[in-house]
């Protein structure tokens, strides 16, 4: 099974949680388990980074919605780093780029929270690299 989740506290609200590989019906509940927690320890902006991911499902899309759902009862917001066209456009078919951002890059998501939330844009440092 090609899938990897990582979560990364990047300060008492602040999240990323970076996917990797297929999320699908087997893999989402270990997603859903990483974002609950996230949002149980009172994340409040979330980004999922999927730009290492190469396919998702439904599961995946109802995770992230009921994600959203979550957050939202918290004053939270929910954000996604994806370039990969092929799972942009499921997004776009769903309707579901009118429900979250979506941003090109982990930077600009992250530059984009820190934007709208209270605190300090701090330094928040992403490591980049190419994953091969």
């Amino acid at each position: 099974m090609n899938f990897d989740v990582k979560t990364e506290k990047l300060s008492d609200e602040q999240y990323v949680i970076s996917l990797a590989g297929e999320v699908d019906l087997y893999t989402a509940p270990e997603f859903k388990q990483q974002l609950l927690e996230v949002i149980d320890q009172g994340g409040r902006d979330v980004v999922v980074d999927l730009s290492n991911t190469t396919f998702i499902d439904s599961t995946t899309l109802g995770v992230l919605v009921g994600g959203v759902k979550r957050l939202r009862t918290n004053d939270g917001q929910l954000s996604l780093v994806c370039s990969d066209r092929n799972i942009t456009k499921i997004f776009e078919i769903t309707g579901l780029d009118r429900v979250f951002t979506i941003h090109q890059t982990r930077e600009a998501a992250l530059s984009a929270t820190a934007a709208a939330g209270d605190g300090p844009a701090g330094g928040a440092s992403a490591t980049t690299g190419s994953a091969g």
